[in-house]
């Protein structure tokens, strides 16, 4: 549907996002016209395209998805227009002169003849320029935001890239349409080849055999987390991905453009056990540099201990436990080694020995720190061990530096730290660890702590395993499950998932307890039955505090459906408590939320004892409640579970998601007192066992499944296939090669 009219008053704008609201007479009534769009000012005749939608506070309200901006032509519209507030140094009066002077002319006179400015009452030379000068920059974010437009290009995504591109949006478009890949985030390579072709883009250009390549890397990475891949890999993937022929010209032209790629040191060449990979150059770059790092941590440290029995006797007997064999010699490999690699279940103790690791490197006069991936797991791992730990972004000061985002913390401003410990490094993918190694001072010891029958990071790289997988970096697999978790049925049987055994579904007495549905409408049915009424009265507790972890987001049980039919029972619309509707989903004050992906601009606040801290970095997984919202803007605030406070504006909503229930991805490296789980079979690839012992180890004190027994079976008996390509492992044998080498000489 389509409207014309003339801007008669702008009520909001965010001239960061472009989300603006503004009334629109036409055909003689008054429209309130909402969305993103370029800078419009009050005179200016628009043409807007969009639907009406009725909002529940402020009524009828007509939704822009597309807007055409046309001069004013009045000298009443041309007088509104430049005294509208946007046209530096230009007021009611002065506007009123200007026209006066150059009639319908105006505007003509302010773009290409502005030294005629100088004529108007009260008008200097340097104040003409600068009206001139607001002008132009209006007129070309306008001009661009169109120009975008004709391409199919959403509003939204238009004033986005103009903000990347300002007045060189055009410019850049018309050469290399595939620039927007890597520059504008939310734009892929199916996008920009739809823009590139109606563009006239050919199929065969170079610029599109090159995206392509890049495209495949990206998305290898992004899905499997192997960082190299051969090139027979690449050129399949690239011919399928451009709607080639696998013809020899066609393998021609993509080895070319990988041979360019090569050339602009986008991708390198690496060779592995025989065999020529490649690689983006920042993944080989990041691999080797935490590869040689870790080599140089691992013989920096020279300090050797003598006995530990006494210290750790004294902290058995404060901690009121008795030390297994394998957690004594855990620790002792802790204090005696520049890296070390602790894995292990739940119930094996991997708390216990961080703690005690931590008492012994304090007895010894060292300064140590404690570090996990995520907020949730940084939290959960202070509650544990009664030790301050940080998040691995927080520890080192990720921030905006000269050159963008940057962590601060870093070789040439290294930690202040003897001993770091790392928990849930299952977690980490290479970028983060590379961060961390490059940060550490040589001589400082760092203990990796996680589960490797846990999902594997969601970044690129393998880091754990391949740490594990390093024959001269020490480890311990910790498999004694102690008495105490031995009374759980959460740890038992998350063990018997992780071993391929169906887990016991009959006991009704402990903390594991099972469901029988077999249709997906029955699985939803009794997951909202569960959250919202039988375990809070169970567990006397909120519905709120009981987490729902689904394999999918897709179906019935999935967390989309779920999320809807939670937040409609926990979570009710009511008079006076405030929300926002989008397309397809509805965020209400009080709501919980999840961050899903790293928006390292999200500036936050936080209150700790009197004093307020700011900071930025919000990161895929925090989770929160939303406190306030602003219906009138669609702009809220949500209150993180670590009580940081951040702001998010329109252009920054899809950035949210409820999280009444969470994928189980989404819950890696987080502890709910409750976990309700929905199992009804579908893909392989989701439905196995890595996934479903995920998800049990996910709860502290409770845990339902909901599904049957079937689907369960199904789950455990199929392996998830983990293995990814990286060069870590083997540029570790290098580097330690070249270290002995070195020691030799």
């Amino acid at each position: 549907m389509q409207l014309q009219g003339t801007v008669q008053e702008v009520i909001y704008k965010n001239l960061e996002n472009g989300y603006t609201i503004f009334v629109l007479s036409c055909q003689d009534e008054n429209v309130t016209v909402t969305g993103k769009m370029p800078i419009i000012a009050e005179g200016e005749q628009v043409d807007v395209t969009g639907e009406y939608r009725y909002h529940p506070k402020y009524g009828m309200q007509f939704v822009a998805e597309l807007v055409q901006i046309h001069e004013p032509t009045t000298p009443e519209a041309i007088v509104k227009y430049l005294s509208s507030g946007l046209i530096s140094g230009v007021g009611e009066v002065t506007a009123k002169n200007i026209v006066q002077m150059f009639g319908t002319n105006a505007l003509d006179v302010i773009e290409h003849s502005p030294q005629e400015l100088v004529r108007v009452k009260n008008v200097s030379a340097k104040k003409a320029a600068l009206i001139a000068a607001t002008y132009a920059d209006i007129k070309k974010m306008q001009d661009a935001v169109m120009f975008l437009q004709a391409y199919d290009i959403s509003i939204n995504m238009a004033v986005k890239i103009y903000h990347q591109y300002k007045q060189k949006t055009r410019m850049v478009l018309e050469q290399n349409p595939y620039q927007l890949i890597e520059d504008v985030d939310g734009i892929g390579f199916r996008t920009a080849d739809k823009i590139a072709a109606k563009l006239g883009v050919q199929p065969n250009s170079h610029y599109r055999y090159r995206a392509g390549i890049v495209y495949v890397l990206t998305e290898l990475a992004g899905k499997t987390g192997s960082t190299i891949a051969t090139k027979e890999y690449i050129v399949s993937q690239t011919a399928t991905l451009l709607q080639f022929e696998h013809t020899e010209q066609t393998e021609q032209d993509i080895e070319n453009s990988l041979q360019m790629l090569i050339i602009e040191g986008i991708v390198k060449k690496v060779e592995q056990a025989e065999q020529v990979y490649y690689a983006f150059a920042r993944y080989y770059e990041m691999e080797k540099t935490t590869a040689a790092r870790l080599v140089k941590l691992l013989h920096a440290h020279t300090e050797q201990t003598t006995t530990i029995e006494q210290e750790l006797k004294t902290f058995e007997q404060t901690e009121h436990i008795q030390l297994h064999p394998a957690q004594k010699d855990a620790v002792l490999m802790a204090l005696e080694n520049g890296v070390s690699v602790i894995t292990g279940g739940p119930g094996t103790g991997k708390t216990t020995i961080m703690k005690a690791a931590c008492k012994l490197f304090r007895q010894r006069g060292k300064r140590v720190m404690l570090m996990a991936p995520t907020g949730r797991a940084a939290k959960r791992l202070s509650e544990s061990t009664g030790l301050e730990a940080k998040t691995i972004h927080r520890a080192l000061e990720f921030g905006i530096g000269a050159h963008g985002h940057i962590f601060q913390v870093n070789e040439h401003n290294p930690l202040e730290v003897d001993a770091v410990l790392v928990d849930e490094c299952s977690m980490i993918d290479i970028s983060l660890m590379h961060a961390l190694v490059r940060a550490l001072p040589l001589g400082a010891q760092l203990v990796c702590i996680g589960d490797k029958d846990q999902l594997p990071s969601v970044g690129a790289g393998n880091v754990l395993a391949d740490l594990l997988a390093c024959p001269f970096i020490p480890s311990t697999h910790l498999t004694q499950v102690y008495r105490q978790a031995q009374e759980s049925k959460i740890i038992t049987n998350a063990h018997k998932i992780n071993e391929q055994q169906m887990p016991d579904l009959s006991d009704k007495s402990g903390d594991f307890f099972f469901m029988y549905a077999e249709e997906p409408a029955r699985v939803q049915q009794l997951v909202v039955n569960l959250v919202c009424e039988r375990l809070p009265n169970y567990l006397q507790t909120e519905p709120s505090k009981i987490q729902v972890i689904a394999p999918t987001k897709a179906g019935l049980a999935g967390v989309d459906a779920l999320n809807a039919l939670l937040q409609q029972t926990i979570n009710p619309a009511q008079k006076g408590k405030e929300e926002i509707t989008l397309t397809k989903r509805i965020f209400r004050q009080g709501d919980k939320v999840m961050q899903i992906v790293n928006n390292y601009d999200q500036e936050w606040l936080k209150e700790e004892q009197g004093h307020i801290t700011h900071g930025t970095g919000v990161f895929n997984g925090d989770m929160g409640t939303v406190e306030e919202i602003n219906p009138q803007t669609n702009e809220l605030r949500v209150q993180f579970d670590d009580g940081r406070l951040a702001h998010y504006s329109m252009a920054e909503l899809d950035d949210l998601t409820l999280s009444y229930a969470i994928t189980v991805h989404k819950s890696q490296g987080s502890e709910f007192d409750a976990v309700v789980i929905p199992i009804t079979g579908g893909n392989p690839m989701l439905y196995n066992k890595n996934l479903l012992y995920t998800a049990v180890t996910r709860a502290k004190k409770l845990v339902v499944l909901v599904g049957n027994p079937k689907s369960i079976y199904s789950m455990v008996k199929n392996v998830l296939n983990t293995h990814r390509e990286t060069m870590l492992l083997s540029l570790l044998r290098q580097a330690e090669q070249t270290f002995q080498t070195t020691m030799g000489a």
